[in-house]
């Protein structure tokens, strides 16, 4: 099985954990996101231990604050968060496109809005955000796409797809930081002809890895597997596919069904601020009274620092008393659970079990 081997400014190889095909047998891997140079609460060191291999940035708001020049002075991204794994940085074409207040107009040339954090007009182009990107020094650099909501009208969606392709051929050969990849965005919503439009035309660019944008942003659960299913039988069998922005237990085991090999969401840490752990019981709600003097851990299968010490009832304590040592705690383990969930799916992958083990693991977490 051949590997993408990233690799980074000193030149050193980064462990190759984006495997491409082999057959059928795909290594899916899921992404802990650090939007802003930090997986919420969660220490670098912390990462490797519940077995994060892979993390995300967002070159909108790294941008902004600090800002990709200050990042740049200091080494880069790795050197600036201490991660001395492989990165992926997103465009910023999400956070632009789905803050409609903000957004003021669009173009062939690119998407002026208001920035989040000052109000003031901002132009973003695709050769900006591959700027950022190369001074950020990620592993993998996302183009800039347009990622339209739900339920827009088909020609919309369309230009959604022109533009897109448009953006992606003047990023593709742009300057990159050494050794770092790019991905082009699929888009076309849950039309099968647009979709299959958007990744022939992407795929005809050759680029390192592709991901599939457009879904999961508020359409319906069954159409949004079947579009993903189809964006990822038309993507290249020995290249990374990456299903943007899912991340819920049942929700990641229906996309590795379909093709995908990548995976990242805020879920896990989100829902960990709410009070609420993962587990195959479903989610739990640390908040309730029932788990008062419950001396269970939040999930026996789990060894995540959590499950190794603490019990359900301190947990609660924690949470209900606003302690931050709660909260960390709930996304380390929450973290380390999707983690789990991904790997028992690549050895069941390996294994040739998959469709049985999909099969117990939806009936469990159900």
């Amino acid at each position: 099985m051949s590997a993408f081997m990233l690799h980074h400014e000193d030149g050193d190889a980064r462990a190759g954990i984006l495997h491409t095909a082999h057959g059928d047998v795909r290594t899916p891997v899921f992404m802990p996101v650090g939007t802003k140079a930090t997986v919420k609460t969660v220490d670098p060191d912390e990462l490797k231990g519940i077995g994060a291999q892979l993390i995300l940035g967002n070159s909108y708001h790294l941008h902004f604050r600090p800002g990709d020049d200050v990042i740049e002075e200091l080494g880069g991204l790795h050197a600036f968060m201490q991660w001395d794994g492989p990165i992926l940085t997103d465009s910023g074409g999400f956070q632009v496109f789905s803050l409609r207040d903000t957004l003021l107009a669009y173009d062939d040339e690119g998407v002026t809005f208001k920035s989040v954090y000052d109000g003031a007009p901002v132009r973003f182009t695709p050769e900006l955000a591959a700027e950022i990107q190369c001074k950020l020094g990620s592993d993998i650099a996302m183009c800039l796409d347009i990622c339209p909501p739900a339920g827009i009208p088909r020609g919309e969606l369309g230009e959604a797809v022109r533009r897109t392709t448009l953006w992606a051929e003047r990023q593709r050969d742009l300057p990159r930081a050494d050794g770092q990849l790019r991905f082009a965005i699929t888009q076309g919503g849950l039309e099968p002809e647009l979709r299959a439009r958007s990744s022939e035309e992407l795929v005809a660019l050759d680029f390192d890895g592709y991901a599939i944008g457009g879904l999961s942003v508020g359409e319906e659960r069954a159409p949004m597997f079947e579009a993903a299913a189809h964006a990822a039988a038309q993507l290249p069998r020995d290249k990374a596919r990456y299903f943007m922005g899912i991340g819920d237990p049942e929700g990641v085991i229906e996309v590795i069904a379909r093709g995908v090999d990548m995976f990242d969401c805020v879920l896990p840490t989100r829902t960990a601020r709410t009070g609420s752990a993962l587990t195959w019981e479903g989610r739990l709600n640390l908040r309730n009274a029932k788990f008062a003097r419950d001396p269970r851990p939040l999930d026996e299968a789990c060894g995540c620092p959590a499950c190794a010490r603490f019990s359900r009832a301190y947990i609660r304590h924690l949470v209900n008393q606003q302690e931050v040592l709660g909260l960390r705690l709930l996304s380390l383990h929450n973290l380390r659970f999707l983690i789990d969930l991904v790997a028992e799916a690549r050895e069941a992958i390996e294994r040739g079990t998959f469709p049985s083990w999909r099969a117990e693991a939806l009936e469990r977490l159900r």
